[in-house]
């Protein structure tokens, strides 16, 4: 008598970037993607103090991600409005907020109705806390995906003002805002 079932292969094991163990590089000791993974690493340790004791004194959290990104969970009409990137502000009304290792969960409302949003570590593209003035900026996969030349012609255009002065509500189109329009003058 024949079996009737099929022994299923294991899955193959791939890190986050695609590599597969023991796979050889052409460069062994990728310090970039190291520092990205140590500081997502602070960005979940002050999530997870925030979930544990709350937030502290004046401290508030901005953060920003990529809407589209993979494990990424928000309701479609926010999808819909925030077609990319969307930033959100942990302050004063979040609730449930979960940590794991690779993602975070938070409920926030929108217009008087409560939604939970799960954000992966790796959707994160900017993370600030302005009572402190820290902030960081990180490269998504497909910001690594830019070639060689495509990075070379960005640096060039960085000598320009990135955001022209003026009243403009950038955060609406995902655009970066300067926390400094928002600052108490001295």
């Amino acid at each position: 008598m024949g079996r009737t079932w099929q022994q299923k292969r294991p899955a193959r094991f791939e890190y986050a970037d695609g590599r597969i163990p023991g796979e050889i590089l052409e460069e062994p000791f990728q310090y970039d993607m190291m520092v990205d993974e140590a500081l997502r690493g602070v960005v979940r340790r002050a999530l997870k103090q925030v979930a544990q004791h709350g937030l502290p004194g004046n401290h508030h959290f901005y953060i920003t991600f990529k809407t589209r990104g993979e494990g990424v969970s928000i309701p479609p009409y926010l999808l819909e409005k925030y077609a990319d990137e969307m930033t959100i502000v942990l302050q004063f009304q979040f609730w449930d907020l979960e940590i794991e290792e690779e993602f975070f969960s938070v409920a926030l409302s929108f217009n008087d109705v409560r939604e939970r949003l799960v954000i992966p570590l790796a959707a994160i593209t900017g993370f600030a806390d302005p009572s402190v003035k820290f902030g960081l900026q990180f490269q998504t996969l497909d910001d690594n995906e830019l070639n060689e030349t495509e990075l070379l012609d960005a640096s060039d255009d960085e000598t320009e003002d990135p955001m022209p002065e003026g009243d403009d509500d950038g955060a609406a189109m995902g655009q970066v805002v300067s926390l400094d329009n928002f600052r108490k003058k001295k």
